[in-house]
């Protein structure tokens, strides 16, 4: 091979390696939890038209998110279960959250409509006990005397895959319906007496929608989406609300997340008048070791918190606290992405 053919070839080489750099840095992979999955893809498609940066995020659920990280598969993992700061250091994570939701029931029962049905944990965890099998149940007509309940049989909706919407579902039950936490307990995948399960907040959303007398538990964002109808939910101050913007930022206002324990927190029965009692936040996890990747999805989320909060209201999640942002920002810099 001669000179030319040898600088040619070594030119080639570099090219193909830039671009390889290059594509590299324009695209980032993650997976998790469908609990924002909404906002995400709304996030990334906006980021995507200003900067050209690609973000592909598959809603597998969190319990998927978090093993993805975990075996170094994605760029980044998105949970509604925080991991504790032991989980965090073992598995060689960071964790920070990103946006707070809320978790609502949502049921198919004739001519209610969202806000008319009210319910309290007693009458919840009865019903996904299987405990409450018909909707005139006297439990039920008892909160709701203005209601005619229907005596149709309940059918309960869960989560069939490793959820964090259903580690906050359950976390709130487990707090306070002893009988529930006695049979059940909490955590992203539950064995629950009775029921159908479906994949992610989509297939809930869909069976709720096609079985009469269902009830089930999704994202609120999948509630609104797909016109299901929620309850009002009897919160820990003892009154009565409705899901929304105003009562997941009011449950969001309660929270105390520290950077020194990797954000871990849990947002269920928030004190307050007028706090939604299931919200959560929803966290990104990174492989600490991973310094390039994590500044490119850093920047990607840092971009969201300045510019992303019209997105994130119009459905219906609460941006983070701005003092909360801060801390995050203090934190990424802490470990050198930022």
């Amino acid at each position: 091979m001669n000179s030319i053919s040898k600088l040619i070839l070594s030119v080639t080489l570099a090219l193909l390696l830039c671009i390889n750099i290059a594509d590299a840095a324009e695209k980032l992979n993650g997976a998790g939890a469908t609990f924002p999955y909404p906002l995400y893809s709304a996030w990334a498609y906006d980021y995507n038209r200003i900067t050209g940066v690609q973000i592909n995020y598959q809603s597998i659920g969190s319990g998927g998110g978090q093993r993805q990280v975990t075996e170094r598969t994605v760029d980044f993992g998105a949970s509604d279960d925080p991991l504790t700061p032991d989980q965090v250091r073992k598995d060689g994570l960071l964790q920070f959250p990103a946006v707070i939701g809320g978790v609502v029931p949502v049921l198919n029962l004739g001519n209610v409509r969202s806000g008319q049905l009210k319910l309290d944990s007693g009458t919840l965890c009865g019903l996904f006990l299987g405990e409450i099998k018909f909707w005139d149940d006297d439990r039920l007509k008892k909160i709701n005397p203005e209601l005619k309940l229907p005596h149709t049989e309940v059918t309960v909706i869960y989560r069939s895959d490793g959820s964090g919407t259903t580690a906050i579902f359950t976390n709130y039950l487990n707090d306070t319906c002893p009988a529930w936490k006695e049979k059940v307990g909490a955590g992203k995948a539950v064995k629950y007496p009775s029921g159908i399960g479906g994949k992610g907040n989509e297939g809930v959303a869909n069976y709720v929608k096609r079985a009469a007398g269902s009830i089930g538990y999704v994202e609120f964002a999948y509630a609104k989406q797909n016109k299901l109808v929620f309850s009002q939910l009897k919160n820990a101050a003892g009154s009565f609300v409705s899901p929304g913007f105003e009562s997941f930022e009011a449950a969001a206002e309660s929270g105390d997340f520290d950077p020194k324990k990797d954000f871990y927190l849990l947002l269920t029965n928030a004190p307050g008048k007028g706090s939604w009692p299931i919200a959560g936040a929803t966290f990104i996890l990174l492989p600490k070791e991973k310094t390039a990747s994590n500044k490119g999805v850093v920047k990607f989320f840092d971009w969201a918190y300045k510019n992303g909060d019209k997105r994130a209201k119009d459905l219906v999640y609460v941006p983070l606290p701005q003092a909360l942002e801060e801390k995050v920002r203090a934190y990424w810099k802490e470990n050198g992405i930022y």
